[in-house]
């Protein structure tokens, strides 16, 4: 699925104690990620994962979980080459850069080997009920999600996802999409009815908009409906990042600082790429002051966006840090605030 881009509080720019200048040591970095079907979009498990050094030999490989993770850590800053093979799928290469970052998440999507008969059955975890929709309709779904989704053109991905619906009425699955449209569009009502109108067709079998529907309550600070609702999506749909996001957020909200870190990294696993993911991070290794899981929150942020003024943010923090890190190397006996 892909993957929705909302807005949360913007990260408060506090003063952070001084730190003694060995903890920000960071000699080793971490390469985690997620496999998909660029067909589908669903995540591809037992996937072989191989990471390899610029001359092609073999340093470590892995095999992907149910939810198309892989990770590699404690592995030296440098570059490296990544491989990627999965039964029906055609092998994939990339070339990743790890010498300045202290993590990376990326995700990777495989075109289906037409010519194998494997890919017959890895549609990655498609539903029975979406394999059942009209090809049609599910090329609208895809059409759209690419536009919403990846050429952020919200209005043209619910142009191809109203003819979805009106080619396959009860595509449930589209009506979420429909409502992910809206709520980038900031049209919030059309989405909530968009939301609701997907829970009522799959007769509240399908998470991804109950825990779209609850992300609205958040907002309006009914936190304890809410959580019930995001628990009750994660229930139906256990691999949906989003809600693990969500539910972490609300967490936090409540003070409930271990759980919610539990979430968060529940939903980095599953998203590695959504930047949001580690905004909350952020607030809840600074609640904890845990500087140095601090600083590689703020590094994979600002790489994932850089730009944005949430980005921007996330520098002036960063800097600060770095500001009394140098402070720090100065004035090596003294000792950090409690």
């Amino acid at each position: 699925m892909a993957m929705p881009r909302l807005c949360i509080a913007i990260l408060a720019l506090i003063s952070i104690p001084v730190i003694p200048q060995n903890v920000f040591a960071q000699d080793a970095v971490s390469l985690t990620g997620t496999i998909y079907s660029e067909k589908s979009k669903r995540p591809i498990d037992q996937a072989t994962v191989r990471l390899c050094d610029t001359g092609g030999n073999l340093i470590e490989q892995t095999i992907t979980t149910d939810s198309g993770q892989f990770d590699f850590r404690g592995i030296r800053r440098s570059n490296y080459i990544l491989t990627v093979d999965a039964p029906g799928y055609l092998s994939d290469t990339l070339h990743v850069e790890l010498s300045f970052t202290s993590d990376r998440g990326i995700s990777v999507y495989l075109r289906p080997n037409a010519s194998d008969p494997a890919a017959v059955f890895s549609a990655a975890n498609i539903s029975a009920h979406e394999m059942s929709m009209p090809q049609k309709a599910r090329d609208l779904l895809a059409s759209g999600e690419k536009k919403l989704y990846s050429d952020k053109n919200p209005q043209a991905g619910l142009v191809d996802f109203q003819q979805a619906v009106s080619v396959a009425p009860t595509f449930y699955e589209v009506y979420y999409q429909i409502g992910m449209a809206y709520l980038t569009l900031g049209t919030r009502d059309e989405a909530e009815k968009s939301f609701r109108k997907s829970i009522e067709v799959s007769n509240d079998k399908y998470g991804e908009p109950v825990i779209g529907l609850a992300s609205l309550l958040i907002d309006t600070g009914d936190l304890p409906q809410s959580e019930k609702m995001i628990r009750h999506g994660l229930e139906l749909s256990p691999n949906d990042w989003f809600g693990y996001y969500q539910l972490g957020r609300i967490l936090f909200t409540e003070n409930k600082v271990a759980e919610a870190q539990k979430s968060a990294e529940q939903a980095r696993s599953l998203a590695p790429n959504a930047a949001i993911v580690y905004r909350l991070l952020s607030n809840i290794h600074l609640s904890q002051k845990n500087y140095p899981a601090l600083v590689e929150d703020l590094d994979a942020y600002i790489k994932l966006d850089p730009d944005s003024p949430a980005g921007v943010r996330a520098k002036e923090i960063r800097n600060q840090v770095q500001e009394n890190i140098s402070k720090d190397k100065l004035t090596p006996a003294a000792s950090p605030a409690h």
